[in-house]
């Protein structure tokens, strides 16, 4: 993907051009866009590798993360040197990132003091059983009320706590007072301000409120959410807004440059979606699929299985927007899963392929419900299923599967969005790195029953990460009045199968969902090893406790031989 746009006849006339960090959970790019014009001009990409050291574990390496940024930021600028484009027109860097992942490091050595904690991951499960069993009528909604969230796996302040019970770097850094907290917009910021020598450590008003610990009301951290989880206040970061000079950078080939725009993956999708009226929508699908519908300057608590979410604070002096959010942890990674673990696809493309060589999945449900269900259950038992499989199915109706999986799961978060706001979206912004497959967009439309329109410039995230820095008090070389704002050219897939055929493959589905429900019944009981015991399933270890006691009753009765 790492590629060059650029139009010969726009390079003597290029006005400010603004940069993006784009730090997400599978790869790390960093763009340069015109801001006059929205055109992307140059973009590097690098891949982040995952690791999965236990069941249900997700991690990344901080320092992998930091070196692929200075990585595509060297590469970027090259190629716009090789474009004849100056990188002195370079104002402003802005920083969008994958939400929720949890760092900490030491901030007298600039060390992170373990790998990053990746949203996906599940070790707090038991955890956050625990937390939902202390409270009134064990309700998992029971901060909503503050936070917008449920008590869920997905976000930071379990993953925290996590790390301060299990790693003893961070306990004692914790204890010592040299421990820092934060998201990977954090982390980056902080590094690329100058690290341990003065860094500004930092995030915004979108990522704070994934945290568990920040209240969507007053736009701070929370001192009782705080207590709530035993996170002392002192290791968090400073809140900022959206769309400010946080800090410059301080080394590199873009030195001296203010970094002053932030924003979380899903919120700078919607920034560079134009979504800016109440009402407005876009799904972006990228290693999970993210619905957001902007609200307004009010928060609106969802009766259906939504969060309320901050969309973006564009100015220290500007308020607060709100957005409804449905969350889909597995979207693209069922893609990387076929491809990395079953091996029977050797690139995304070669999805498509299959799946449209047959053109249906004949029966066949998948719910890749990997990391449990985000939107609209929230159900951390549930665990991935293929079912509906006779002899006749095969590796292509089950990539036909895997793709309508990312459609029926952006039809149940559509369906409660719409059940929520009581207007129905008459058609579905999409963007992100899935969008590239027509396939998927052509069944997305036919599931919803409502069109799908595709911008022709897909990273509407980094737009909007750019668009953020570049209107900050102080760079304000971006205008986002809605007369100055650049018209969109966009593709649009309609509907092409009757809503009959639609809602039969849908109940189906919903079918297949309630199977893969309360598969992971109780806490993982750990042996010395810190591995779970057979015990750990509750039925599973009545049963094998009963048949013990019964083959010793037998042998009892029986007498000697």
């Amino acid at each position: 993907m790492n590629g060059t746009m650029a139009a010969s006849s726009h390079r003597i006339m290029l006005g400010p051009l603004v940069a993006a960090i784009d730090q997400g959970t599978s790869s790390t790019r960093f763009l340069v866009f015109n801001s006059k014009t929205a055109e992307l001009l140059s973009h590097h990409q690098v891949e982040i590798k995952q690791s999965f050291p236990k069941e249900g574990w997700v991690e990344e390496d901080p320092k992998e993360i930091l070196h692929s940024v200075y990585e595509c930021m060297e590469r970027t600028c090259e190629k716009l040197t090789q474009l004849n484009i100056d990188i002195s027109n370079i104002k402003a860097i802005g920083v969008t990132n994958q939400r929720e992942t949890t760092l900490v490091w030491d901030k007298e050595t600039g060390e992170p003091l373990y790998n990053a904690i990746v949203w996906l991951d599940l070790r707090t499960q038991s955890t956050v059983e625990r937390l939902i069993n202390k409270t009134p009528g064990r309700n998992k909604n029971h901060l909503k009320h503050k936070t917008g969230l449920p008590i869920s796996t997905y976000f930071s302040a379990v993953k925290l706590r996590w790390l301060m019970d299990n790693v003893s770097e961070v306990h004692e850094a914790v204890v010592s007072h040299r421990a820092m907290f934060g998201t990977v917009d954090s982390w980056l910021i902080w590094c690329l301000t100058g690290g341990k020598s003065g860094g500004v450590h930092c995030t915004d008003v979108t990522n704070a409120s994934r945290t568990m610990l920040f209240n969507i009301h007053t736009l701070d951290w929370d001192p009782e959410l705080c207590k709530y989880f035993g996170i002392p206040m002192e290791i968090l970061p400073r809140v900022r807004s959206s769309s400010e000079i946080y800090g410059l950078m301080k080394s590199g080939a873009l030195s001296g440059i203010p970094i002053s725009g932030c924003l979380g993956d899903q919120s700078a999708a919607l920034v560079g979606q134009m979504c800016f009226q109440d009402g407005q929508a876009k799904n972006t699908y990228g290693t999970g699929c993210f619905l957001l519908r902007n609200t307004g300057p009010k928060p609106v608590m969802s009766d259906h299985g939504l969060l309320t979410t901050v969309a973006y604070k564009l100015g220290r002096d500007k308020p607060a927007c709100y957005a409804l959010e449905g969350s889909v942890a597995i979207a693209g990674a069922v893609v990387r899963w076929l491809q990395d673990n079953l091996g029977i696809i050797e690139s995304s493309e070669e999805l498509e392929k299959l799946a449209a060589s047959v053109g249906t999945s004949y029966g066949c449900y998948f719910v890749p419900a990997f990391s449990g269900l985000y939107a609209p259950y929230w159900e951390p038992s549930a665990r991935g299923i293929i079912c509906g499989l006779t002899q006749f199915t095969n590796k292509s109706h089950l990539a036909f599967a895997a793709l309508e999986a990312v459609c029926f799961q952006t039809r149940e978060i559509l369906d409660a969005m719409n059940q929520d706001s009581g207007i129905p979206l008459t058609q579905l912004q999409v963007d992100g790195g899935m969008t590239s497959n027509r396939l998927l967009m052509q069944l997305q439309a036919d599931i919803l029953c409502i069109p799908v329109v595709k911008p022709s410039m897909p990273e509407t995230t980094a737009l909007g990460a750019a668009m953020a820095a570049g209107a900050a008090e102080g760079v304000s070389v971006w205008s986002l009045n809605p007369e100055d704002l650049s018209e969109v050219t966009s593709e649009k897939f309609e509907p092409q199968i009757n809503p009959e055929e639609s809602e039969f493959r849908y109940a189906r589905w919903k079918k297949a969902v309630q199977k893969s429900m309360n598969w992971e019944t109780t806490e993982p009981v750990c042996n010395g090893n810190g591995e779970s015991s057979i015990f750990s399933s509750v039925p599973l270890g009545f049963y094998i406790m009963g048949s013990m006691l019964m083959l010793i009753g037998a042998k009892y009765i029986a007498g000697p031989d």
